[in-house]
């Protein structure tokens, strides 16, 4: 671990673990009907959202898409609230009117995330760009899927941040599959990522999504040269979702993915591939890992017991944070 600050691989630890312990508690409870909007989870991919999250400052920008639990958590979001956000409560980051693929919590830098494939995109760039006018060293960072690449406003915003130079990381999971499509079917023979974007004009590297350590190195420095005014980076990392596309289950039935993909993926788990590393440089032992899910197990049960405690919002809170006020109950419609 290239890093001078003591502790960043318990941090990655840490915090991948989080998201693994809260999304897999996600999918044990969520037959229980008190979720009541789709999930799509990010067990698998945990090492990405950890390692670019700790690269960031707190007053960093960030923006993401559907699968979006992990890039909250990552970036310094509360966990009770983006469970209250799930059950729809009043307390929830987007105060319940979001739910699982529409965070919000400024207090995090976390700015937003849409269920519309790359339709975050252009708004990473936009602040971006708000950024370099108020001539601050903030980052914006936009979190895509592979299929994000495939938008026509991926190729806009990357070809405006490009001409103007923009304080914007792109962070492309690649993990394979665009709902049940894999790359085969949706992108040309041949193509990468990266270099397609390196053709656009932005440094772009590739990296193994599931080594949390690499992903780290990367972030950072991708992040020191952007500050540096280096102009706007793209990471595209590989790593592969476990459960299904939406929702808490498998899916490997439906045939679109062979049981053998699935357990080499399996394998490399980012989890446990960290952990192999601490215990191998002696910075922890089974008892640390035990005392570690322990508290992990704790904190999420007490997230939990927040968000089935807290209330459900007010119904007249449905017309407040709206473009336009609704008309007044004895108003007439039409001329």
């Amino acid at each position: 671990m290239e890093d001078s600050t003591p502790g960043t691989a318990a941090k990655l630890l840490l915090q991948m673990k989080r998201i693994r312990f809260v999304e897999e508690e996600i999918a044990r409870r969520y037959a229980e009907g008190k979720m009541r909007c789709p999930t799509h989870l990010s067990v698998g991919q945990e090492a990405v959202a950890a390692a670019v999250g700790l690269a960031l400052r707190r007053d960093d920008l960030v923006v993401s898409g559907h699968r979006a639990h992990a890039h909250y958590l990552g970036k310094g979001g509360n966990l009770p609230a983006m469970l209250a956000e799930i059950y729809g409560k009043a307390t929830g980051c987007s105060r319940g009117k979001g739910g699982s693929m529409h965070l919000v919590d400024e207090s995090a830098g976390f700015m937003g995330s849409t269920a519309i494939v790359a339709g975050t995109v252009p708004v990473g760039v936009g602040l971006a760009y708000a950024i370099r006018l108020k001539r601050s060293d903030r980052v914006s960072c936009v979190f895509i899927g592979d299929a994000g690449a495939e938008a026509g406003v991926f190729f806009e915003s990357l070809g405006f941040a490009a001409l103007k130079q923009l304080p914007v990381l792109f962070v492309c999971e690649n993990n394979l599959y665009s709902v049940y499509s894999p790359l085969r079917v949706r992108q040309p023979a041949g193509r990468s990522i990266h270099a397609m974007v390196r053709g656009i004009g932005v440094d772009a590297l590739h990296g193994d999504g599931n080594d949390a350590a690499e992903v780290y190195r990367m972030a950072c420095d991708s992040i020191a040269a952007i500050r540096a005014g280096g102009g706007p980076r793209f990471l595209e990392l590989a790593t592969y979702r476990w459960r299904e596309h939406c929702g808490p289950g498998y899916d490997n039935d439906l045939g679109y993915r062979s049981e053998a993909e699935f357990a080499e993926w399996k394998a490399k788990d980012p989890i446990g591939r960290l952990e192999a590393a601490m215990r191998s440089r002696g910075e922890i032992d089974r008892a640390g890992i035990e005392r570690m899910d322990d508290q992990v197990a704790r904190e999420v049960q007490a997230a939990f017991d927040f968000a089935e405690a807290s209330p459900f919002p007010d119904p007249q809170s449905a017309y407040t944070g709206l473009h336009a006020e609704p008309p007044s109950a004895g108003a007439k419609s039409g001329a």
